[in-house]
């Protein structure tokens, strides 16, 4: 349990015990075990990632010791963006849950986990096209020969805006093209470099990798590439852009054509005669499809399609990807069964939510009331003797709904989150049926583990059970698979 309550929070009555037992009812009631509070106190939320406390949970989460964070909303957690996002990549690193009771967002549902992929997506989408507006005054520069970030390449230094040979760096970069031309090996390049003392700019020993990367760099030859990558957004790798978008611009170079053509041939013929391993791939549906016959479905590599091996009943894969993209469609019809659940479901909803609204204003007019009767007392209108009989009454309903508000609140909590709005399960769902054909095959392949229980696949039907939606709307979709 995360407790932040900052001096003006505590001001406004908002005491860090009732948010703890809030937390703990809720955790009751989802029958899971408060094994850590974390308290700060009075700090505020601007940031809290170098306290003391919070590296005390985020070591708990890296050790395993915690699964799931609980707190009251968002800004309890933190009020710094910056922050909450990293809080969410060590999360979703981890494993572990985030569960913020007034927003209604628990990670450890498929709901949950649902939500935050689609929220994910679409910030990706939107960083994307910020990335674009930039990048349009990128090639500009680039042509202009300005720096466009980062550190020169080994061997070169910026100078006045201008990259020219570094005097330190330059000689050792051309000797790793003078040693990969006698021993044609990058790892003992990268050892003679090491045993001589040479290191990199960081000070980290030469790697093999670091060696072909300084023998491919062109720049070493007076040819600089620029507007030549793009980063992938995930995990700070990068690809290549169209060659058509490079700009080349001269520069002093520190080795000949001739030795940079004859080390650069070497590592591509070396690199054609090694055999390539190619990545196992991942189907979009492996583990979850079953045959109606009871036994698992696999996707062979000699075949387009799932097969049961035990009743060799088939269905291409083709056809099974369309019919789970057409499930996300008719989701967002608003079908009976959709209604009638909402329907009771806000039902029990909106009780615990009058039952909520009801303790806290009988908790403000009980506030006013022992004001009064101080007041009284204070002005010499009540005696001494007389002020305790007065108070006390108050005193005793107060206490009694101190203990029940928050565990109303708890329970309030796990129906806003168990029951998701009609709005985000249609929105969310159309979302993703719009989005379907633009996600990669990674991100497709997260969803579907997100909401799908099992797919079982018969003769001329296929049924989807979807974990993400109430059992009560459990979509099922038909298509013909007979063999073609």
């Amino acid at each position: 349990i995360w407790i932040r309550v900052s001096t003006v929070d505590q001001a406004k009555g908002e005491s860090p015990e009732h948010h703890e037992m809030r937390a703990r009812y809720y955790a009751e009631a989802k029958e899971w075990e408060v094994v850590s509070v974390y308290h700060l106190e009075a700090v505020s939320g601007k940031s809290v990632m170098a306290h003391p406390e919070t590296q005390r949970m985020l070591a708990d989460i890296r050790a395993g010791a915690i699964s799931s964070l609980i707190f009251s909303k968002l800004a309890r957690l933190a009020r710094n963006t910056k922050e909450l996002l990293e809080f969410s990549d060590i999360f979703q690193e981890h494993g572990a849950g985030l569960i913020s009771l007034q927003e209604a967002i628990d990670t450890t549902t498929p709901a949950g986990r649902l939500f935050y992929t689609v929220i994910a997506a679409m910030a990706q989408w939107e960083r994307e096209e910020i990335a674009e507006r930039v990048a349009a005054s990128v090639p500009i520069r680039a042509k202009l020969g300005k720096n466009l970030g980062g550190q020169a390449i080994f061997g070169y230094r910026w100078k006045n805006n201008v990259l020219e040979p570094d005097p330190e760096e330059s000689p050792v970069r051309a000797l790793v093209y003078e040693l990969y031309k006698e021993h044609r090996r990058k790892k003992t390049v990268a050892r003679l470099l090491n045993e001589k003392g040479y290191r990199t700019r960081k000070g980290a020993k030469f790697s093999d990798t670091t060696v072909e990367r300084l023998l491919r760099d062109p720049t070493a030859k007076g040819q600089r590439r620029a507007n030549y990558t793009k980063s992938t957004g995930l995990d700070k790798s990068w690809a290549l852009k169209p060659e058509s978008e490079w700009v080349w611009l001269s520069v002093e170079p520190i080795v000949s054509d001739e030795l940079w053509d004859q080390c650069n041939s070497i590592l591509d013929q070396q690199k054609a005669s090694r055999k390539k391993v190619t990545r196992k791939v991942v189907h979009l549906f492996a583990g979850i499809t079953q045959c109606s016959c009871g036994a698992k479905m696999y996707k062979p590599s000699n075949t387009p399609k799932y097969v049961c091996y035990e009743c060799r009943n088939k269905i291409p894969v083709v056809d099974l990807n369309g019919i789970f993209h057409e499930q996300l469609k008719t989701i967002s019809l608003h079908p009976k069964e959709l209604d009638e659940y909402f329907e009771n479901a806000n039902k029990t909803l909106q009780a615990k939510e009058e039952l909520v609204r009801t303790l806290k204003l009988k908790q403000h007019r009980l506030e006013k009331e022992i004001d009064k009767v101080y007041e009284l007392y204070m002005s010499d209108q009540i005696p001494t003797e007389g002020f305790g009989k007065r108070i006390a009454p108050f005193e005793e309903q107060l206490k009694q709904i101190e203990i029940e508000l928050p565990e109303a609140q708890a329970e309030r909590d796990v129906l806003k989150i168990s029951y998701l709005s009609r709005d985000q399960i249609v929105t969310n769902a159309k979302e993703l049926y719009d989005q379907w054909p633009q996600l990669s095959h990674d991100e497709k392949r997260i969803i579907v583990e997100a909401v799908t229980d099992s797919i079982i696949i018969g003769e001329d039907e296929v049924s989807f059970n979807l974990c993400y939606f109430p059992r009560e709307t459990m979509a099922s979709g038909q298509c013909n698979i007979r063999d073609s």
